[in-house]
């Protein structure tokens, strides 16, 4: 089992930016698709990136798409998602996951992290 260890969430006004950070432990990072899921209270956990693990393939939310970014550093075994141009309904628990089988739903998920909380004011 690998865990997942986030940072870098907190209280941010709208418009403002913050960057998550994923740290994996054990040796099946850089051979594993990375990505963020995130629940806002009384909703469901949804998907939000993801990024390949060569690198080259990323997916976002229709939500997210232009705001914000997935990258990783296989050194580090380390996922990011920059978050940009942040609204009200961003606002979640926001979950580091490691992908173990096809697909963005979280049934596709092998790890998941503990979360971290993201909360965009007005």
């Amino acid at each position: 089992q690998v865990q997942l260890v986030e940072s870098g969430g907190g209280l941010v006004q709208v418009g403002g930016s913050l960057r998550l950070s994923c740290v994996a432990s054990g040796r099946t990072f850089s051979s594993s698709t990375m990505g963020w899921f995130r629940r806002a209270p009384g909703k469901e956990r949804e998907f939000v990136s993801r990024i390949h693990w060569s690198d080259i393939i990323t997916d976002y939310a229709d939500s997210v798409k232009g705001r914000f970014t997935i990258s990783r550093d296989n050194a580090k075994n380390t996922v990011y998602l920059q978050m940009n141009t942040l609204k009200p309904e961003d606002t979640a628990v926001y979950y580091c996951a490691r992908f173990g089988s096809p697909g963005t739903a979280s049934a596709s998920v092998a790890d998941w992290g503990q979360g971290t909380q993201v909360t965009v004011s007005s």
